[in-house]
Parts: C-alpha cells; structure tokens; sequence
C-alpha cells in the first residue's frame, strides 16, 4: 500500500471498526506497510483531528491505537447515549423481559422454551440495555441463570419483582401459571 494517502483513509478504516485499542504493529502487519511508517501517520492522524477540532480524536491508550469522542462533547454524547437507552423494545425483547421477571432467575435455555423460539440475541440486548444481568449458574446444567436488575425496577417505578402485577387472572383457562405468581427470589 504505497499511496501516502491510501494509508491513512486505510488506518481510519480499520480503526472505525475495532472495539479496543490496536497496536501500530498490528496495525502495520494488516496494511503491509513498516510499523514506523504507520506510527507516523497515527501520529499525524491524531494531529490533523485536534488542529480541526473534530468531534472525536486518535488517542494512543493501553499499547494501542482507537477513536474515542472528544471530551468537550461529553455532555451531548451522554444525552445521546441516554436518550437511547429508552428507545422501545421489540415484542420478543418484551416478552423476553416477562419470562425472566417472572421465573428469575432463570436460564436461557428455559426462557426459550417457554417463548418457543430462540432467545440468544434478545437477551444478549436485554443484558447490554442493562435490564437483565447474569445471576449465577444452574447448579445441575451449569447454564448461566439471568434476572432482572435494579435498573428494570427504576425503569417500571416499582421498588421489588414482588410488586408486579399477577398474571394468572389476565390469562383464564391457564390455572397452572397461577404458579408463577408470587415464586419471586
């Protein structure tokens, strides 16, 4: 990758994607250019964003080489991150949410069978929402059991799982889920 210009837009590339700090060797190995070469252009790089007041800068952090948001955006970043933590969740993910509120704690493997799909991803967001967290392990499967956090508890204005609503009489016909009322932890 001979082209000056080539490198750099290259750096930038592989640096939007990655979610840790990279080293400029590795970097160099993925650009087959001299790892001098691309501490260079990091350098210069880094420099070309602070002169431009970009909204982000190239930090070299942790033996590595990443993009963070500039400090002087922290307020707006925040709000953004904020404001998307209450964007609405999918059918799945709120009947996802239920099972677990409702058996915690409880494994993946019987919130699936439960809902009769495959629940993989809708926890794995539940748990980056930070609705749901691990709460230990199966002690006869060793399956990783989930619950729901004190953040699911602000976010429903209710101080316990003790104080939600008893589904067994929104549901007649069904008595044996009558079970489920009251079996919190």
């Amino acid at each position: 990758m001979a082209d000056e210009g080539r490198i750099g837009a290259a750096l930038e590339a592989v640096l939007m994607v990655v979610d840790e700090p990279v080293s400029a060797a590795e970097l160099a190995s993925v650009l087959d250019v001299p790892q001098p070469e691309v501490e260079a252009h990091l350098s210069r790089l880094a420099g070309e964003y602070d002169r431009q007041g970009r909204g982000f800068e190239l930090r070299s952090v942790a033996g590595g080489w990443r993009f963070y948001s500039r400090p002087d955006f922290a307020e707006v970043v925040s709000r953004y991150v904020i404001d998307g933590q209450t964007a609405r969740l999918t059918q799945a993910a709120l009947e996802t949410l239920a099972v677990i509120a409702y058996r915690q704690p409880v494994a993946r493997s019987r919130v699936a069978a439960i809902r009769g799909v495959n629940v993989d991803s809708v926890v794995k967001t539940l748990v980056t929402r930070g609705l749901v967290e691990e709460a230990g392990t199966d002690p006869e499967s060793g399956a990783i059991l989930y619950s729901t956090t004190s953040y699911f508890l602000e976010r429903l204005g209710i101080g316990s799982v003790a104080e939600l609503p008893q589904i067994s009489p929104h549901l007649p016909g069904l008595e044996e889920l009558g079970s489920i009322d009251g079996a919190y932890p």
